[in-house]
């Protein structure tokens, strides 16, 4: 009988200290402040908490002792593993917050230490952009060649000065071929007749010489 009384405490001692052992507790819970891909701060507090109890977190930012305010308040539930919540705070460099951890009946504290920010801020990743570049002004249309230095004729000025100046109404036309009949005498009487009054005059005056002539033998005899 002694035997197995004893056998039956150390059994007893071995499930509590294992319930012990898996219960939650404030050393399942740890966390850090740090920067996101985006170089933005956050505060990032893990559940080990085998047994899965839920648990609220609650994040304080601390001044001179006191709360300054609330980051905010998340429920997790533990894994083995650990479960991850995440609280976005642009945290000043050294800055120090309290953690409260609060899971049903069995935990209500915080988390020692405080959690202190690093030291050094959080860098955006996202360079500058650029600034605008001014618009280009667009190249200004090529000039047309210039012109020919000869100006074009105007066509009513041309063809009014190619055609030949209508007479008047009161103008009498030339006879067809009056010029060349001018220039070369051509089917003209003028050059006979010229000739043979040239002959009248020569006969003429030889017939007046020879008259007075005998006229004055004649008185001589």
């Amino acid at each position: 009988m002694r035997i197995l009384g004893v056998a039956s405490a150390t059994a007893a001692l071995a499930l509590g200290v294992a319930g012990n052992a898996l219960a939650c507790n404030i050393r399942d819970f740890s966390a850090v402040a740090s920067c996101d891909d985006n170089g933005k701060g956050i505060i990032t507090v893990t559940d080990t908490d085998a047994s899965g109890v839920e648990a609220t977190v609650s994040v304080y930012l601390e001044s001179n002792g006191a709360d300054a305010r609330m980051v905010g308040s998340k429920t997790v539930k533990g894994t083995k593993k650990g479960a991850i919540v995440t609280f976005s705070e642009d945290w000043a460099p050294n800055a120090t917050y309290r953690v409260r951890i609060e899971a049903g009946k069995i935990v209500n504290e915080d988390i020692s230490p405080q959690l202190t920010a690093p030291s050094d801020a959080c860098k955006s990743s996202s360079s500058p952009s650029p600034s605008a570049s001014e618009t280009p002004k667009p190249s200004e249309t090529p000039s047309s060649p210039a012109s020919s230095g000869t100006p074009s004729a105007n066509p009513s000025e041309s063809e009014s000065s190619a055609a030949p100046a209508t007479p008047g109404d009161n103008a009498p036309s030339p006879a067809a071929g009056s010029s060349n009949l001018a220039e070369t005498g051509a089917n003209s009487n003028t050059p006979m007749i010229a000739g043979i009054a040239g002959a009248l005059v020569v006969v003429g005056g030889g017939a007046v010489f020879f008259g007075m002539r005998r006229r004055g033998a004649s008185k001589s005899s």
